[in-house]
């Protein structure tokens, strides 16, 4: 498998298979086309294959001489990325692959995500089935599909035909951490039905812009702000020396995203511009000094027009308040844990459209009661602002094993390969392992991977010396199972 951008980088057929993948549209949502590439390689390689119609893959592979009768391995990732980019960037995610390069230390893609976040597993896995040298039992290789928009390929997944106990999630994102378990979350929404009327008067564009963004479990414990929380403060200081009516609004498009940047228009009755910069100039202070965001912008600039089809005072006052009320981000700490957020909620969306306002949010725990008590507060609210509630995409926390044999091997080969022992952890992400738990009863589960910096944002970098040591780790562990 020769690569064309990733040429001479090591593992070759690991970063081959992984270029492969990037020049294909895979958004969650849009995974046919690699999907079907999948089963194109089962073929060629002359391995039994499933495809379901949720375009979910399993593909089977024999033992090695000598492992025939081994137990067998489950390989598991998934082959949907979180599609996000620079405002300045012309891919179609829909329809284009990544302009993916390299500078000698790490993989990126330019103006876009990577989706190392999860091609590289899926990366590994081809790689190993290529290879007939490589020692191993029997492998079941479960790729799912639109894990980051609510792990629906893992909840819809059959996996009763599964022999294997034991799974290798690679969906992790640092070197020499072992995931074991992992919160649980969900996806809630708050629609408004608003209605619009033209409005006469001088139009402004306020903006927030400039944030770090990132992850919304693993790093929404960073202290970076959320535009669309931040543009709530702006919009209601504003609204405190004049009356406004929004035209648009919006900001993020991942519920998993932190937003890095939110916008809105609007009509400004009896407006002076320079008075409402003076307020983004201290807020935009504030944010720079409350959050870790020293690049946070936040200004107003004039729309050359004068008023339009905008939302009346009282639905726009809504819009605030309810940006404003709404909880975000940690909301209580693991007490068992030491530095694990055990609750949080991501506003990862908000948009506004001809009749309706709209929020996103992805709420996270590791308590199953907590979830069900923040979502109810969501749903509370939602009937405080007179707004309809809806909340999808569940998925279970994955709870520690205390007897683990697999994490034994595991820790074990780590300690044989690198003279260190691994930190063995549990996230405030969400992994697809609690959901697979539930389909196989018994199931011995660890979560590895390279290290990666800043996914589901346009600034993602997977390291390739750490690429290669986690293949030579992870050909290693296969051998001495």
């Amino acid at each position: 498998m020769n690569a064309v951008k990733l040429a001479g980088l090591q593992p070759a057929s690991v970063f081959g298979y992984f270029e492969k993948l990037c020049s294909m549209p895979h958004g969650s949502g849009n995974t046919k086309i690699i999907s079907d590439y999948l089963v194109s390689f089962a073929r060629e390689q002359g391995l039994r294959y499933e495809q379901d119609e949720l375009n979910n893959v399993i593909i089977y592979a024999d033992g090695t001489p000598g492992y025939e009768d081994h137990e067998s391995v489950i390989i598991q990732g998934h082959m949907d990325m979180v599609c996000e980019k620079d405002a300045d960037c012309p891919i179609n995610f829909e329809t284009d692959g990544l302009d993916v390069t390299h500078d000698g230390n790490v993989v990126y893609a330019k103006g876009t995500t990577l989706g190392g976040d999860d091609g590289i597993a899926v990366a590994y896995a081809l790689a190993i089935l290529a290879d007939k040298s490589i020692p191993h039992p029997p492998l079941e290789v479960v790729i799912t599909v639109d894990e980051e928009t609510g792990m629906y390929g893992a909840a819809g997944i059959d996996l009763s035909r599964l022999k294997g106990k034991k799974l290798i999630n690679i969906d992790s994102e640092e070197e020499g951490i072992f995931t074991v378990s992992c919160a649980g979350g969900a996806r809630a929404s708050i629609t408004m039905d608003c209605k619009r009327h033209a409005v006469y008067g001088p139009c402004i564009r306020l903006t927030v812009d400039g944030l770090a963004g990132g992850h919304s479990g693993v790093e929404i414990d960073k202290n970076r702000a959320n535009a669309n929380k931040v543009m709530g403060r702006f919009l209601d200081a504003v609204k405190q020396r004049m009356p406004l009516c929004l035209t648009a609004l919006e900001g993020g498009s991942k519920d998993n995203a932190i937003p890095r940047t939110c916008t809105a228009n609007l009509v400004a009755l009896g407006m002076n511009l320079e008075q409402i910069n003076d307020i983004a100039a201290e807020l935009q202070a504030q944010i720079r000094s409350e959050f870790a965001e020293p690049d946070a912008l936040v200004y107003a600039d004039n729309i050359d027009a004068l008023g339009g089809n905008a939302l009346s005072t009282e639905d726009t006052n809504r819009i605030i308040g309810l940006l404003c009320a709404a909880p975000n981000a940690i909301q209580a700490m693991c007490a068992d844990m030491p530095g694990l957020v055990q609750t949080s909620l991501n506003m990862g969306i908000v948009k506004l459209d001809a009749d309706s306002f709209k929020m996103t949010f992805s709420v996270r725990s590791s308590v199953n009661q907590e979830k069900l008590d923040l979502l109810k507060k969501l749903e509370e609210l939602a009937k405080l602002y007179g707004c309809e509630y809806h909340s999808a995409g569940h998925y279970p926390a994955w709870e520690y094993k205390e007897d683990s044999a697999l994490r034994d091997i595991m820790v074990a080969e780590f300690e044989k390969m690198f003279g260190t022992k691994p930190q063995v952890v549990s996230i405030h992400a969400g992994l697809e392992c609690g959901l697979l738990g539930e389909k196989i009863p018994g199931l011995d589960a660890v979560s590895i991977g390279p290290a990666m910096h800043d996914i589901h944002t346009s600034r993602e970098r997977l390291e390739i010396a750490s690429t290669a040591r986690m293949w030579e780790f992870l050909k290693a562990v296969l051998k001495a199972m």
